[in-house]
């Protein structure tokens, strides 16, 4: 570990900034053994948006261009719009800055094989944004399932479900944009459960082989209020101008394991009452079990001569990362991902190693979105 805090730049201020910068607020409380870190500069354009919040998140200063940035920090977070991911990230790598990127890896697959790339030739560390394989639970599903506990894997399901775009006038966001996200609720959403599926069963069943996928989009265009845009806004007419919705409100696929496993995967941003439901269940010849988002301290676990699934608490000290936080029973939430997610990144970083979900990890997963979106587009199975 190096003995100097590692300085940290962050591109991006607002939701995941706010979770990442409260992480490395907690990681010295927590996991002391954690490299330590300066929340050196924040990056945005607003300026009195970037000072406000420096000042909020603890950063000691601000910036406006990441091209200032990127070889003057030890780490650079780029957690910006999926279509500022690759320039920013591949400078810092270039600069052998170490980079951690928000998922997906990028907005088009050219963009996340050329950071893959540079990743590849850089000797600094690269990680991306897949928090939920740092869930106590997800790891100790993922113990079981390696050990042999559930046998064979023949069934991957999972799905990731929202609602915040059921009403046809909630505002228009770079997220239903193409060029600016690359795809909808199936990079957003679709991206974390592929990578879990990925993540758990891999070593068990292989990668994903060939797969099937469809897309779809409710609603065509949204509202931009007047006063959000200036440039699209009525003047002083009351009107409202719109936006064309150009990715995907849902998408469904299913996929097939080189072990011969068979997978389907769903998430949608239209299914009404469902806030943050990201399920996974895997079964086996010898057991299965189910992991929901909403309940994430809590595994749904059969396991061979069970005549009924058990639901486990993962709270114990003897429970990954558990040990850090509270006595058992005491739960933790979605933000200890991130705190369990930067200990692991940082960890790597200070001693020059790889990290894992990697870069690798990121343009794979890359690869099966746009496999998802070409086999919605022709009609066909695509072999990945």
């Amino acid at each position: 570990m190096t003995e100097e805090p590692l300085s940290v730049g962050v591109l991006g201020y607002r939701f995941m900034g706010k979770a990442h910068a409260n992480a490395l607020a907690r990681l010295p409380m927590f996991f002391p053994e954690a490299p330590a870190v300066k929340r050196d500069v924040i990056v945005g354009r607003d300026e009195e948006a970037l000072a406000e919040a420096a000042d909020q998140l603890g950063f000691e200063r601000y910036a406006t261009d990441w091209a200032d940035v990127v070889d003057e920090v030890d780490v650079f977070y780029n957690l910006g719009p999926n279509n500022i991911h690759a320039d920013p990230s591949i400078a810092a790598l270039e600069a052998d800055t170490h980079v951690f990127c928000e998922k997906p890896l990028a907005h088009t697959l050219d963009d996340a094989e050329r950071m893959r790339d540079a990743a590849r030739d850089s000797s600094a560390t690269a990680g991306i944004a897949f928090n939920y394989r740092f869930i106590p639970a997800i790891r100790y599903a993922k113990n079981l399932i390696d050990s042999g506990e559930l046998g064979d894997i023949h069934h991957v399901r999972g799905r990731y479900l929202q609602d915040w775009l059921v009403d046809p006038e909630a505002p228009w966001s770079w997220r239903n944009s193409k060029e600016l996200a690359g795809s909808g609720a199936l990079g957003d959403l679709g991206a974390h459960t592929i990578d879990l599926a990925r993540f758990l069963v891999g070593d068990r069943a292989g990668d994903i082989s060939r797969l099937s996928g469809h897309l779809q989009t409710f609603v065509d265009e949204r509202p931009v209020p007047g006063g959000d845009d200036g440039s699209l806004s009525g003047e002083g007419d009351g009107s409202t101008e719109t936006r064309e919705v150009t990715v995907d409100d849902a998408y469904t696929a299913q996929a097939e394991f080189e072990s011969g496993a068979m997978a389907t995967f769903e998430a949608s941003r239209f299914a009404n009452g469902r806030k943050n439901d990201h399920t996974i269940a895997i079964e086996g010849s010898k057991g299965s079990l189910s992991f929901s988002l909403e309940r994430l301290n809590e595994l749904e676990l059969l396991t061979e001569g069970d005549r009924g699934f058990q639901t486990v608490n993962v709270t114990d000290p003897d429970d990954p990362y558990i040990d850090h936080w509270w006595p058992p029973g005491h739960v933790i939430g979605w933000e200890h991902t991130f705190v369990h997610e930067n200990y692991e990144f940082l960890s790597a970083a200070a001693a020059g190693e790889d990290h894992s979900p990697s870069f690798e990890d990121g343009y794979r997963v890359q690869e099966l979105l746009a496999a998802i979106e070409d086999s919605d587009e022709s009609g066909e199975w695509v072999d990945v």
